[in-house]
């Protein structure tokens, strides 16, 4: 079967929207699968939906990467984006037709290329998604490097290029997961400026002509079919041969932070595609991490012990699935500065979320690390309804009795792989956390409830204060840590509701 290019997906009778030859208007630092489904998906629209007509050039953050492939496949690649929506199951498929070509910049023919994009007329965009590593500043970097080995670097070397060329000023959206990531961006420029000595007509076009926002990005992206069944089902079907497959959820969401005239510059709202821009990010940070990420640590570790084994089948029981919407609805949503409107549809796309038909999202997998999650995710919601409401939120204290179950569960032995424990399925389970999180767990699995429950509670360490100071909280753990025990924790959670 023939390869995936212009020319063969008009021979297979594709009839989607397709842009061949456009101006490339976006430098783009990362060529990943989750750019691909996101931010290469969202200009794609664009094209379609609002008549940008615009191409993203990829650049390779590494040595080895997608460059060959992208470039055999002329840019092209199959998106499919798969999840819940509104209840409904959907399957949608689309040629992505935004990229124009992939470049390896530790190559000098490539770096070249990189730096005649830098200094082209149409070039208005970079984006980077370089992981959290990425922005990072690195002294050893120079500006004679073919590239500089941080991405900070090589950003640095581009927007020189430009100044140096009289060129415009650059929008950088900046799709790394760290807190403030298109600030930290600028950070390491300056500091990259200051290192090599550069003009300060330079650091005045970098802080006041270019335009740096911190982004937030929201959609799982599980990325290739690893089954090679359905990779040659779906080849047939579709009447090539596609290196480069990715895969999304439905659900996706970019927030942008960024001056009000962005919004009107961007062609994403015109498109009608699910991204703002907003005078500051955190608010939706708050949201993203206290309903989304805060919805799997407060409900899944009770669910593990109570026999569950996916998030999917979570939600497909009325226990666990109305104690995660009443914790999120009646417990986080009141805590949250956003409209509550906003609040509630975000909620309820989660729910559509985790019953995602074609993601076997492990519970286990989100139990990692879950000491540091609790207090991250789940602490501020719950000491942030107590302040306001003046009592215990029900949900998020049994959501903590449950953590204190999962990692004091029949302890068995502790190894190097973690803290060995039993649920009551009869199976054994390793608990991963930082070591002395399991130590601690380990050094008191003789304990009573009522002294595992304080000792937890009074660890500084774990929550950053002592929570036995919260009235009431220790004696509802200790109520609710026994009914888990002795009830199980599905029943715990019912009695939630």
């Amino acid at each position: 079967m023939e390869k995936l290019n212009y020319k063969v997906l008009k021979k297979s009778g594709y009839d989607g929207y397709i842009l061949e030859k456009a101006p490339e208007k976006v430098l783009q630092f990362g060529e990943g699968n989750f750019l691909r489904a996101f931010v290469n998906y969202w200009f794609d629209m664009s094209n379609e939906k609002a008549g940008w007509n615009g191409k993203c050039v990829l650049v390779q953050p590494i040595s080895g990467g997608l460059a060959g492939l992208i470039n055999e496949q002329e840019g092209l690649y199959t998106l499919y984006l798969r999840g819940m929506e509104n209840g409904e199951k959907v399957d949608r498929k689309r040629v992505i037709s935004s990229v124009s070509r992939c470049l390896n910049p530790y190559e000098k023919e490539d770096f070249d290329a990189m730096m005649e994009v830098a200094v082209s007329e149409e070039l208005e965009y970079v984006v980077s998604n370089t992981t959290e590593a990425g922005i990072v500043y690195d002294p050893a970097c120079q500006l004679a490097d073919i590239p500089c080995s941080s991405f900070p670097g090589k950003l640095t070397q581009v927007l020189y290029k430009r100044w140096q060329a009289g060129k415009g000023g650059l929008v950088i959206l900046s799709c790394e997961l760290i807190d403030n990531n298109g600030k930290e961006l600028l950070k390491c420029v300056n500091q990259y400026i200051d290192q090599w000595g550069l003009e300060d007509g330079f650091r005045a076009y970098v802080n006041e002509a270019c335009t740096f926002c911190s982004t937030l990005v929201d959609r799982i992206v599980p990325g290739r079919i690893r089954d090679a069944g359905e990779v040659a089902r779906l080849e047939e079907s579709n009447g090539y041969h596609d290196e480069l497959i990715d895969v999304g959820e439905v659900f996706g969401v970019w927030n942008i932070e960024g001056p009000e005239w962005l919004g009107d510059k961007l062609p994403f709202k015109k498109a009608g595609v699910n991204c703002v821009v907003v005078p500051d990010v955190t608010p939706y940070k708050k949201r993203k991490v206290r309903i989304l990420n805060g919805a799997h640590t407060g409900f899944v570790l009770g669910a593990y012990l109570g026999g569950f084994d996916i998030v999917r089948d979570c939600m497909h029981d009325d226990t666990v699935r109305g104690f995660m919407n009443k914790m999120l609805y009646e417990e986080v949503i009141p805590t949250l500065p956003l409209d509550k409107k906003d609040l509630e549809d975000f909620a309820a796309a989660v729910q559509d979320r985790f019953n995602n038909p074609f993601v076997n999202h492990e519970l286990m997998s989100i139990s990692l690390n879950s000491t540091s999650k609790w207090r991250a995710r789940n602490m501020p919601s719950f000491l942030e309804y107590v302040d306001k409401e003046g009592g215990l939120p029900k949900c998020l204290a049994m959501s903590f009795a449950a953590y204190i179950a999962f990692f004091s569960n029949d302890i068995q032995a502790l190894t190097e792989k973690g803290l060995v424990c039993k649920r009551a399925k009869g199976n054994e389970y390793i608990c991963s956390d930082d070591r002395w999180v399991l130590e601690f767990y380990y050094a008191h699995r003789e304990d009573g409830v009522e002294e595992l429950v304080h000792a937890v509670m009074t660890n500084e360490e774990m929550w950053g204060q002592d929570l036995t100071k919260v009235p009431g909280f220790e004696e509802v753990t200790v109520e609710n840590l026994r009914k888990i025990r002795t009830e199980g924790a599905v029943a715990a959670y019912a009695s939630c509701l």
